[in-house]
């Protein structure tokens, strides 16, 4: 930043300065405040999500133990065909959102394998669609956290540098001019008797 000039234009334009700082400064924590609220509220959707994937892993493991069947075969039942992906925008920060999942089930005998197959297509169904909503949910969450960061480096530039910076600024500037008014009154008193001693001469 360059050196300020000592004027008393340049103290109404630092005073005009550290207004704008303190009106921006409000809106940036506010804003600060419902990032940070949303990523808390994104971590515990997350959270939710980590839990269902291990529940039906447990599920299956419980209800499904022929699983480990050499026989069975049963790869590809269930995969994932579409995701449809939406944006939305919180004060500023883009956030990924899902709109819908398809997952399309091979088509499997009914006759030519177990009873409990169906069971299992259910669970993989969810299983997948948990899985595509992890990956957006962790992406929300880096999104937030580095939008997060972004804003609070904005909040303490002007509440740790450029406030205090131009606080200091105007008192300089104020106390300059201030002792230069002091001094022009001391100047004029000291011509003015230098005046009156030559007038009595």
């Amino acid at each position: 930043m360059g050196r300020i000039t000592l004027t008393k234009a340049s103290l109404s334009r630092q005073k005009g300065l550290l207004k704008t700082y303190g009106a921006v400064l409000p809106s940036l924590d506010l804003k600060r405040r419902q990032i940070s609220a949303e990523r808390a509220r994104a971590r515990r959707q997350l959270q939710v999500l980590e839990e269902r994937c291990r529940e039906l892993e447990a599920e299956v493991a419980r209800v499904c133990p022929m699983l480990a069947h050499e026989h069975i075969r049963l790869e590809g039942l269930a995969r994932v065909v579409e995701v449809r992906l939406s944006e939305e925008n919180l004060i500023g920060t883009r956030l990924p959102r899902v709109e819908a999942i398809t997952v399309a089930v091979a088509h499997y005998g009914l006759l030519s394998l177990p009873f409990w197959v169906d069971h299992v297509v259910g669970c993989l169904r969810e299983a997948l669609e948990t899985q595509v909503r992890l990956q957006v949910a962790r992406e929300r969450i880096e999104r937030l956290v580095q939008a997060e960061r972004t804003v609070t480096q904005r909040f303490n530039l002007f509440d740790k540098v450029l406030i205090p910076r131009t606080r200091s600024n105007i008192r300089s500037i104020a106390i300059y001019l201030s002792d230069a008014d002091r001094a022009g009154v001391v100047n004029s008193k000291l011509a003015k008797r230098k005046k009156e001693r030559a007038q009595t001469r």
